[in-house]
């Protein structure tokens, strides 16, 4: 019987096995009937009992399907993986390099330490709405288009907070940059779903966390140097630099959502296009508050698994931000230490984070993976209970007290700075620990529109509370001290010390009584 690729109702094409449209001589270019004249010339070719493959737009042909990102090669992965990862270092560099400029500020527009902080506070709570405008964009266009849209308007943000003749205009350039600055991150994390199986996540995810986290303790070392040799507007052109490299990447990267590569194949070779995954019109802005915004708020409210382990993250990321006011108040005056050198102090930040992406893939291996291998020679899928995704938090829970208490009680001129350093090296290493563990323990737990819900109220509360943070840490540290305003900071964190240890324990019963839908296991 002659092999050639046939119609099924517009819904599909039947091609060989082993081909696609885009193949063995396929133009993807051409219409439905040119495939069949040209099927039909190369079916000489084939061999006469080969089976077919049913193309569809509905869902993947089928595990192997190539146009599936999971399916693409490992280097073109990876290079996907780097782009959103690259944006999202940009972005969170943007946010701290402004902090070694801000006492330039305060000279410049003649305003107190608090409000010249507010360039910062301004901008993470940007980034704390991204995803509300990344949302409905994705949905619609795909990753790329987010990528490719709202970097441009962060650039040009950015660069109108260095030519501010005023503060007004620092403070709006710099919140809307935040705003536009944040779909990338947010839309980063659905990049990696698209490209990883789940039980081969943890690493890229890993990585590409660690990025939003390296961008905070790179930006003080590059800032401080710059604003003492060139003023506050030099650490605005560093991120312009680096999102305009960032930015030219994209172009050579292709699309990773599932619904839009379909969509795309629909139209390609004529057959019907999967069907709405979501609302359009007026009722897409609906559905997009509730996901960004109504549920994240009802989750923070009514899941416990949701609310304390978002508070947990962010108090400890609240308590990262406020470094950005500490550091310079504590090695200046203790230490007597210009800006470029308080800025050197941040990379224990960095070397801490390094440490916990090396300590959570350790973890992966050693512990989850062997797990969902056991779950799949029992048959059960590989499905995994999310609580093993918390070791990492477990052990980083400890790091983040004793850090603090050790920062607070040897920042000292009789001890030598190298001492407050290295604690914050600890701090860093259980902050990410905590961190990683709680997004894909969340991810894990909620099915996939609460999953996007639990994480983005994760987010909400995370850049809320870091915005607020730095603005009263200088106060704070002027009227306790440097020892008993960090070691509030270190009673604190021992209070949340329990929750990754209570999930773990007792986790499966707290999932077993929610009012969404979660994972059994």
């Amino acid at each position: 019987m002659e092999n050639q690729i046939t119609r099924s109702q517009d819904y599909s094409l039947e091609v060989p096995l082993g081909e696609t449209s885009e193949s063995n001589g396929v133009d993807a270019e051409k219409t439905p009937l040119d495939l069949e004249r040209q099927s039909a010339r190369h079916s000489h070719a084939l061999s006469t009992t080969a089976a077919t493959r049913v193309v569809t737009a509905q869902d993947w042909t089928g595990p192997d399907d190539p146009e599936n990102p999971v399916n693409w090669s490992r280097w073109k992965r990876s290079y996907h993986v780097l782009v959103p990862a690259l944006f999202a270092f940009t972005v969170t560099f943007a946010s701290s390099i402004y902090t070694p400029g801000y006492p330039y500020v305060m000279k410049q527009f003649h305003v107190s330490s608090t409000v010249s902080l507010l360039g910062l506070s301004l901008y993470l709570l940007g980034l704390a709405f991204g995803p509300m405008i990344a949302a409905p964009l994705s949905e619609t266009h795909g990753r790329k288009f987010v990528y490719l849209t709202t970097m441009p308007i962060f650039v040009l943000f950015t660069l109108g907070a260095g030519f501010a003749n005023n503060l007004a205009s620092l403070l709006v350039c710099r919140f809307i940059a935040g705003m536009f600055g944040s779909p990338p991150l947010a839309v980063g994390a659905g990049s990696i779903a698209d490209l990883f199986v789940p039980e081969r996540r943890a690493v890229p995810s890993t990585l590409f966390i660690m990025t939003p986290f390296l961008g905070p303790a790179i930006g003080p070392i590059v800032g401080g140097f710059t604003a003492e040799k060139l003023g506050w507007r030099w650490t605005i052109w560093p991120i312009l630099f680096m999102a305009v490299a960032a930015y030219i990447l994209v172009f050579s990267t292709s699309e990773t959502y599932k619904k839009v590569i379909l969509q795309r194949r629909a139209k390609r070779l004529g057959i019907a296009s999967p069907p709405p995954m979501a609302p359009t019109g007026a009722a897409a802005l609906r559905f997009v508050m509730v996901i960004t915004l109504v549920r994240p708020a009802h989750m923070l409210l009514t899941e416990p698994i949701v609310g304390f382990f978002s508070l947990y993250v962010a108090f400890n990321f609240s308590v990262l931000y406020a470094f950005f006011a500490a550091f310079p108040y504590t090695f200046e005056t203790v230490y007597d230490f210009d800006e470029g050198e308080v800025g050197l102090t941040f990379i224990s930040i960095g070397t801490g984070t390094v440490l916990a992406v090396m300590t959570v893939i350790f973890i992966d291996r050693i512990f989850y993976r062997k797990v969902h291998q056991l779950s799949l020679r029992e048959g059960q899928n590989g499905v995994v209970a999310p609580e093993y995704r918390l070791y990492a938090a477990m052990l980083g829970s400890f790091g983040l007290p004793v850090s603090l208490f050790w920062f607070a009680w040897t920042a000292r001129s009789d001890i030598l700075w190298a001492s407050p350093v290295v604690a914050a090296i600890l701090f860093a290493w259980g902050n990410m620990c905590v961190f990683v563990s709680a997004a894909m323990y969340l991810l894990d737990t909620y099915a996939a529109l609460n999953a996007a819900s639990a994480i983005a109220a994760n987010g909400l509360l995370r850049y809320i509370l870091g915005a607020a943070f730095p603005l009263f840490t200088i106060q704070m540290f002027e009227k306790l001290g440097i020892d008993w305003a960090t070691s509030l900071l270190g009673f604190l964190a021992v209070l949340l010390l329990p929750v990754p240890w209570v999930l773990f324990k007792w986790g499966h019963r707290i999932r077993a009584n929610s009012a969404y839908s979660t994972i059994k296991a």
